[in-house]
C-alpha cells in the first residue's frame, strides 16, 4: 500500500491520473495538493471523491511549511508531482509566473521531500516522481529521430525552460542528496477534463460555440499525440518499477500536424451531428447544426513567436524497460475525447468563459484577434 501526494491534481493530467490510481489501488491514501488557479477545477476531482483514502488540501506547492506537514502527519511516501504553468502563450505574455511556479515551485516539494525522508528519515522506501514534457528538447527537424533521454536539453520558450530547470534541480537532488526520484517527460497529452486553452479541447468548443478555429501559421507544427490515460498508465509503471535517478520519455507514437488534427476534429463533429439531430438544439451556433461543414470555421493567424516546429518522442525505454505500450490508438482516442466534451457540457461551459478571464493583456489581445482573424 501506497501513499501519495498528488500535488496539481485537480488539473488535467494530475485528475485523470487522481481517478486511474483510485480505480487500480483502492486501498492507497491519496491526498491531493491543488492551489486552484485558473485552470484547476475540483470538479473534474469528482470521480475519486468515493475512494476511501482521497482527500482534498487547497495550497500553494511553495509552502513548504505545508507539505511538510502533510509528509509527516499523512504519513505518505510519494509525491507525485504535476503542478505546473503549463501555456506556452501564457509564458510568452508572462514568464514570472513560470519560474515561481515550475521552478521555485518544484525546488520547494524537493526541500520538503529532503527534510522528511532523507534528513528526518520518515521515508526509508518513498519516490519523488516528477511530471515533465517533451518541449525541454526543442524542435525536430522533418526528418529527425525522436527525442530519447539521453537527448540535450534546448528549451526554446519561456514554459520549456522553467520545466527544463525543474528537471534540472529534480535529479541533482537524487544525485547529491539520494532522494529516490523519477523523471517522466511525455507528448502532447489529450482526453477529458483538459482545459478549453489548449488545442484539441479549444477547437471543439469554439466549433460548437461557432466561433474561428484559430491555427497558427501555416499549421505544419508537428506534434505527438498521447492518451491521458495512457499518461497514467506509464506513470504508474514508473513509480512501481521504474529505477530511482532515471528518467524515462513517454509516447503516443501518433504524429499529426496541426491542420490535419483540426480538420479531423471537423469531421468527427459533423458526423456526429449527422447522426445525432439533438446535437443542433443543443449547439445551435455550431456550423454544423446548420449544414455548413465545421471546417469552414479554420482561420490562419499569426505564428507564435518561436514555435518549435516538430517534437516526436523515442519511447523505447520504457517499453523496453517497464514494458509500456499505448493503449489508446489516435483515431479512437481523438474521437472518445469530441465525445466526452458532447457529453459534457457542464463540466467545460464554466472554464470555457473563464478561459482567459486571468490572462495577462498581451494574452487576452492576442486572444480577441485571433477571434477577428
Amino acid at each position: 500500500m501506497a501513499s501519495l501526494l498528488v500535488t496539481g491534481g485537480a488539473g488535467f493530467i494530475g485528475a485523470n491520473f487522481v481517478h486511474y490510481w483510485a480505480q487500480t489501488h483502492p486501498a492507497d491514501v491519496i491526498v491531493v495538493l491543488d492551489a486552484l488557479t485558473y485552470a484547476g477545477r475540483r470538479e473534474s476531482l469528482d470521480p475519486a471523491r468515493a475512494h476511501p483514502g482521497f482527500s482534498f488540501v487547497p495550497g500553494d506547492i511553495r509552502d513548504v511549511t505545508l507539505v511538510e506537514s502533510l509528509l509527516r502527519s499523512q504519513q505518505l511516501d510519494t509525491i507525485v508531482h504535476f503542478a505546473a504553468e503549463s501555456h506556452v502563450d501564457r509564458s510568452i505574455a508572462d514568464p514570472v509566473a513560470f519560474i515561481d511556479t515550475n521552478i521555485m515551485g518544484t525546488h520547494a516539494l524537493l526541500r520538503a521531500a529532503r527534510r522528511v525522508w532523507i534528513d528526518e528519515r520518515c521515508g526509508a522506501s518513498h519516490r519523488f516522481h516528477h511530471v515533465s514534457t517533451d518541449e525541454v528538447y526543442g524542435s525536430l527537424a522533418p526528418d529527425g529521430s525522436g527525442f530519447n533521454e539521453a537527448t540535450a536539453y534546448a528549451p526554446n520558450s519561456p514554459y520549456a525552460a522553467s520545466k527544463a530547470g525543474s528537471d534540472h534541480l529534480v535529479r541533482a537532488y537524487h544525485h547529491t542528496y539520494g532522494l529516490a526520484t523519477t523523471i517522466s517527460n511525455c507528448s502532447n497529452n489529450y482526453g477529458p477534463y483538459q482545459f478549453p486553452e489548449k488545442l484539441i479541447p479549444l477547437m471543439i468548443l469554439n466549433a460548437l460555440s461557432g466561433k474561428p478555429l484559430p491555427v497558427y501559421g501555416d499549421g505544419l507544427n508537428v506534434r505527438d499525440w498521447l492518451h491521458v490515460y495512457d499518461h497514467c498508465r506509464a506513470i504508474g509503471m514508473i513509480l512501481t518499477h521504474g529505477r530511482a535517478g532515471d528518467s524515462y520519455n513517454v509516447g503516443g507514437n501518433s504524429e499529426r500536424n496541426n491542420r490535419a488534427l483540426v480538420a479531423q476534429i471537423c469531421q468527427i463533429i459533423d458526423a456526429r451531428f449527422a447522426a445525432d439531430p439533438a446535437l443542433a438544439r443543443q449547439f445551435p451556433n455550431s456550423p454544423a447544426a446548420h449544414g455548413a461543414a465545421t471546417a469552414s470555421a479554420v482561420q490562419s493567424v499569426p505564428d507564435r513567436p518561436g514555435h518549435d516546429r516538430r517534437y516526436a518522442m523515442d519511447a523505447r525505454k520504457i517499453h523496453s524497460e517497464l514494458g509500456f505500450v499505448p493503449a489508446w490508438a489516435f483515431d479512437a482516442g481523438l474521437a472518445a475525447t469530441v465525445d466526452w466534451y458532447l457529453a459534457n457540457e457542464i463540466w467545460w461551459a464554466v472554464g470555457a468563459s473563464n478561459c482567459f478571464a486571468n490572462s495577462s493583456p498581451d494574452i487576452s489581445r492576442r486572444t480577441r484577434q485571433q477571434a477577428r482573424s
